[in-house]
């Protein structure tokens, strides 16, 4: 059945820091922060808040449905509305672990289901605000058709929003790998005995930490602790239902999707520090960028997502119109691709992410192969980690990006997961001292870091 059209319309409000917000809506049970941090760009230009859902999705593996079937069914309860020049206005925000994804790719998992979260939450919403960090503007965007009510309202609230009180100090707590560091060298080692069998040419290893949450700590200290110390373009909070937050600061862009209908993944695959000085971060870019390692690994995966968009795509569309740059983040810079292609007619957001998940930077190549290897390597369930947070517009429009630098809270538990694509020239220490550097400003928030390797 065809969705009626709606309208958007907009209200202007005066800037107000998105940290205020973030406070007086801090314990909204289905809060949505899609975060850019850091200078901002075309990437990270905008924040966007929604709260107060029209309606919930929660799915979970083992429950024998289609989740992507439930995510359309959930945006198709909304109205088609053009957001013109606005990055939202209503529709879809969620996440989907790599459970879906696994679903998706007929994966069958060894690792017991977690009961305390979801593998997918989203919620509908009928109205944003816009935080234009370029303008230093902020809109009130609603596809309601009756809006001066709800306009009303946020008049009146807005200008009585008190300031944010200084971040607070997270807790010492201590969190506790699912293997040693020698364990994690030898699923490396594995791996690469894998590879060199001809059964993959890539595969990406992780670990888990898992820490009993402080009593009390609440997800807003953690939040701003985090977009405070890892600010990134694709940062996330994303309350759950109450009983379950993901809290993400990732880099990494998984597919957009434009009312163009043009497609574009941005994989991430290579790694270095930061140096400490100006001279010693050109050297470390230098360094990635000449790595035959690191630009291997990214080829692989720029392949590899050839491949899934052109399930999709238009004969002909799929292109590379950028191939093994080096951007800089907070505390690591990255070897970055970008893969982009146009839609066949009678293909969606939905189709995309169908054809597309989980992701490939995070999975191996061939995908369906590595994803088999990683369910027999690593120790643990994935969980939300190395699934996408996504946005999709009542107008077809999406965004996502990879659930990477993040952590999963529930009522109990605070957990942080980090790893490394492993090829044939993969070191099993230097795989885990790469683990260890991606994960550390996470456990860093908490006072802790990664264990050390036995000399």
């Amino acid at each position: 059945m065809d969705r009626p059209s709606g309208t958007v319309r907009t209200m202007g409000l005066p800037w107000r820091d998105p940290d205020d917000v973030l406070w007086a809506w801090r314990d909204e049970p289905w809060l949505a922060c899609l975060d850019s941090g850091g200078e901002p760009g075309p990437r990270a230009r905008w924040i966007i808040l929604c709260r107060h859902p029209v309606h919930v999705l929660d799915w979970r593996t083992g429950s024998g449905t289609d989740p992507l079937a439930a995510l359309r069914d959930l945006l198709a309860m909304a109205p088609v509305a053009d957001a013109g020049p606005w990055p939202f206005a209503g529709g879809v925000i969620g996440f989907a672990g790599y459970g879906v994804g696994q679903w998706a790719e007929g994966i069958a998992t060894r690792h017991a289901a977690d009961p305390t979260r979801p593998d997918l939450a989203a919620a509908l919403y009928d109205h944003a605000v816009l935080f234009d960090r370029a303008q230093h503007q902020v809109h009130l965007a609603t596809i309601r058709p009756d809006p001066e009510r709800l306009f009303a309202a946020f008049h009146a609230e807005w200008a009585a929003l008190p300031p944010a009180p200084p971040p607070a100090a997270l807790p010492r707590t201590m969190f506790v790998p699912d293997r040693t560091p020698g364990q994690y060298a030898a699923a490396v080692a594995a791996a690469v005995e894998r590879i060199a069998a001809g059964e993959i040419f890539q595969v990406n290893i992780t670990g888990r930490h898992v820490a009993r949450r402080p009593p009390d700590l609440a997800d807003i200290d953690i939040y701003r602790a985090l977009r405070r110390a890892s600010p990134a373009p694709f940062g996330a909070w994303l309350a759950c239902g109450g009983a379950f937050s993901l809290l993400s600061a990732s880099p990494e862009r998984f597919v957009h999707l434009g009312r163009d209908r043009v497609a574009r993944t941005r994989p991430i695959k290579g790694t270095r520090p930061r140096g400490t000085t100006p001279e010693l971060d050109d050297i470390q870019r230098a360094e990635l960028a000449a790595d035959d390692k690191e630009r291997a690994e990214n080829l692989m995966i720029v392949d590899l997502m050839r491949n899934d968009l052109g399930r999709v795509a238009r004969i002909g569309s799929v292109g590379v119109p950028e191939l093994l740059s080096v951007e800089t983040f907070a505390h690591l810079h990255h070897l970055v691709s970008e893969v982009a292609a146009t839609l066949a007619p009678g293909q969606d957001a939905i189709d995309l992410l169908r054809a597309s998940l989980p992701p490939g930077s995070v999975t191996g190549a061939p995908k369906h192969q590595a994803m088999r290897l990683i369910d027999e390597l690593e120790a643990s369930d994935r969980g939300p980690y190395c699934g996408i947070v996504f946005r999709i517009g009542t107008d077809g429009a999406m965004d996502s990006s990879v659930i990477i630098r993040a952590l999963a809270a529930t009522p109990d538990t605070i957990v942080a997961a980090a790893g490394g694509g492993i090829t044939i020239l993969s070191d099993p220490q230097r795989e885990y001292a790469e683990m260890c550097l991606k994960i550390a400003p996470l456990l860093a928030l908490f006072g802790d870091r990664p264990a050390e390797p036995a000399p």
